[in-house]
């Protein structure tokens, strides 16, 4: 006879440190989709009334809260050591922290990174990475936004030391 499945999931050992801290930033996620329930709510997003912004504002509070979430998890496991590698998994197979990014984040050079797309040749003009991607002494500007997620310099060496960009919001 063959084994029941059930779609419980099975916390691993610290998961009820880290809970409230991720449901948090879950539900400011949330606050920033349309509530209408529809499994097409990023669509309306993307078309909704901008309120004096500009189309490719809207999605950056997501991005922020997003690179919030999987930045927790990262320095959780890899600076602070407080977790470990059983619940650090568990956490990215569940989509809690972008694995990607955190892997960027492990590599020199990107320990900063705000997020896959501003290091993308192909989303940007004439095949380069992204104007955040820069590092502050050498812009020309002053005050500079990310297109994609609204970041104003992830670039490794720039001022902050406390390893996250710093987004517009």
């Amino acid at each position: 006879m063959p084994k029941i499945k059930t779609s419980r999931i099975k916390y691993p050992e610290g998961w009820e440190l880290i809970e409230p801290t991720l449901r948090e930033l879950e539900q400011k996620m949330r606050e920033g989709l349309p509530s209408c329930g529809c499994p097409f709510s990023f669509w309306l997003l993307k078309n909704d009334p901008h309120d004096g912004k500009r189309k490719c504002e809207a999605l950056w509070p997501i991005f922020k809260i997003a690179h919030q979430k999987s930045r927790y998890i990262y320095d959780l496991y890899f600076r602070r050591k407080e977790i470990s590698k059983e619940l650090y998994e568990f956490c990215l197979d569940q989509g809690h922290a972008d694995r990607n990014l955190i892997a960027k984040w492990k590599k020199p050079g990107y320990e900063r990174l705000c997020c896959l797309r501003c290091m993308q040749p192909r989303d940007h003009n004439f095949q380069t990475t992204c104007v955040c991607r820069v590092p502050k002494h050498l812009r020309e500007e002053k005050v500079i936004e990310c297109v994609h997620c609204g970041c104003r310099g992830c670039a490794s060496g720039t001022e902050g030391g406390d390893g996250l960009p710093p987004m517009s919001l």
